[in-house]
């Protein structure tokens, strides 16, 4: 009888810590990145600037509450195989930018690689998984972006290899989101989650370009990553993303990372866009602009608290693409309250109008329509025809009456 007992009391304590776990990125994590902006020219002075302009800006308040260090904060290892930060570029260490940015309610991710150097050439993790993970628990990160160059081809490698990875983040003493980032190459939506991620990237980089017109293979457009994450909705749900990259909202063509490979920029009605699509797709929503310099424009489509609520609705439903052609494309996701958002994508290079019936998406009665963009009411009814832009995306919430 109680060894009986004992085997409860452990069932109980596993599902529980299984549960735990499973609650860490309930919603798309939301934030900024230094890649797209800085490379790997990065040191701490510029990350506190960065973190003080979150908060003044209005982005933490906004729901934008983490930063990812990305790669080339490394320093080596010290002589016990610890790995340490670069002490010129962060001279204070990463513990005490770990604390200055959670005093401003920030949290903080880093970057490693499943190889032995990362993408840039920096010290890497691979067979220092523990070590590395109890490091990033003892400086208080919070999330760790996990990449893959440098390894395998091969499926079974990087299964291994994240979930070598997961396991030790678990075993750390601390709770810290996996982002998994192999770029979609080895389908990691069918195996990611099981390996211990949080979300998983989908496909290769995004640059600065509303679409690849160029064969470079690792050079994705808005376009680009949309026809890939945009059939994956099945696989999405709270704790599990589909991560299709980082928002370029606000580059406007900068050189860099971004920049390269046909990353000319866009107008702000492809930077909204953007948002309005990884906002329905329920996908990290990454800024990687200069939040110490953005105009309003930039401002007006990082901030739209509206449609950020569609991204992080609890509910955590990815949206469907029902209407799929040339021209236009139609989104359609479900809501924690009962309400429905609606994204039209006029893909074309054109203005054109468009009209639809609510029916036709599935979704039977009358329905008042509010523009998330117009933050204001357009119509009520069954069904809604208007002007598209080119590149725009119309993004309704749709509330049943």
């Amino acid at each position: 009888m109680r060894k009986l007992l004992l085997l409860l009391v452990l069932s109980l304590y596993v599902c529980t810590a299984s549960g735990q776990q499973k609650t860490l990125a309930p919603t798309p994590p939301m934030g900024w990145m230094t890649w797209n902006f800085f490379a790997d020219n990065i040191n701490e002075k510029d990350i506190r600037e960065m973190a003080d302009a979150m908060v003044a800006s209005g982005m933490v308040e906004a729901g934008y509450d983490y930063i990812f260090i990305d790669d080339g904060w490394q320093g080596g290892r010290d002589n016990r195989n610890n790995i340490i930060a670069d002490p010129k570029k962060f001279p204070s260490g990463i513990k005490a930018l770990a604390d200055y940015v959670h005093s401003k309610g920030i949290k903080l991710g880093i970057y490693s690689d499943a190889a032995q150097l990362t993408c840039a050439g920096y010290t890497a993790s691979l067979g220092f998984e523990e070590q590395d993970a109890k490091t990033f628990a003892s400086w208080d990160i919070d999330y760790l972006k996990y990449d893959y160059c440098h390894a395998p081809k091969d499926s079974a490698t990087a299964v291994a290899r994240y979930t070598k990875m997961s396991d030790a983040l678990r075993k750390s003493g601390r709770d810290i989101v996996f982002g998994i980032c192999e770029w979609g190459q080895r389908k990691p939506w069918h195996w990611a989650a099981e390996a211990g991620g949080h979300l998983w990237r989908t496909t290769y980089d995004v640059r600065d370009k509303w679409k690849n017109l160029s064969k470079d293979e690792n050079a994705e457009g808005i376009l680009d990553i949309l026809d890939i994450n945009a059939e994956l909705h099945a696989y999405a749900g709270p704790g599990r993303w589909n991560d299709a990259d980082m928002l370029v909202v606000g580059l406007y063509g900068k050189p860099g990372p971004s920049g390269d490979m046909g990353g000319v920029g866009m107008n702000d009605t492809e930077y909204q866009s953007q948002m309005s699509l990884w906002s329905v797709m329920a996908s990290p929503l990454i800024a990687t602009n200069d939040v110490r310099n953005m105009n309003e424009a930039t401002k007006r489509i990082l901030l739209n608290k509206e449609v950020i609520a569609v991204n992080q609705d609890p509910l955590g439903k990815q949206a469907e693409r029902k209407v799929k052609n040339d021209t236009w494309n139609v989104f359609v996701k479900p809501l924690e309250n009962g309400d429905v958002a609606v994204a039209i994508l006029n893909r074309d290079g054109k203005s054109k109008n468009y009209s639809i019936k609510w029916a036709d998406l599935g979704l039977d009665g009358k329905y008042e329509v509010r523009d998330l963009w117009e933050h204001k009411t357009v119509g009520k009814g069954k069904n809604w025809k208007g002007r598209v832009q080119s590149h725009e995306t119309k993004l309704f919430r749709l509330k049943k009456i």
